[in-house]
C-alpha cells in the first residue's frame, strides 16, 4: 500500500476563500435570506439587510435588523432564524 502525501497551499487557500468568487457566493446566499426575511417580516417598517466582506482568512455575510422595528420582529417572531432555513 503506498503513502499519498500532500502539502497544504495556505496562501492559495486563503485566496479562494476570500476570493471575489466566494464573495459573489455568499453575497447570492445573504441576499436570498435577506428577501425571505423583509417577506416574512410581520413589524410594520421592519427592513433587514446583508453585508458581504472579506474577513481575515474568509469571507462572510452579514444579514441583520436594520431598525428597530426589525429588531422587534426578530425578537417577537425569530424572523431571521426562520429565514435561514428557506421555510
Amino acid at each position: 500500500m503506498s503513502k499519498v502525501r500532500f502539502e497544504l497551499n495556505l496562501p492559495g487557500l486563503n485566496e479562494l476563500m476570500r476570493g471575489s468568487e466566494m464573495q459573489g457566493i455568499l453575497s447570492e446566499y445573504g441576499q436570498d435570506i435577506m428577501n425571505r426575511a423583509n417577506g416574512a417580516a410581520t413589524t410594520k417598517g421592519a427592513t433587514y439587510s446583508a453585508e458581504t466582506k472579506p474577513l481575515n482568512w474568509i469571507a462572510v455575510t452579514n444579514v441583520r435588523a436594520d431598525n428597530g422595528a426589525a429588531i422587534k420582529d426578530n425578537l417577537d417572531n425569530n424572523t431571521l432564524l426562520k429565514s435561514l432555513g428557506g421555510g
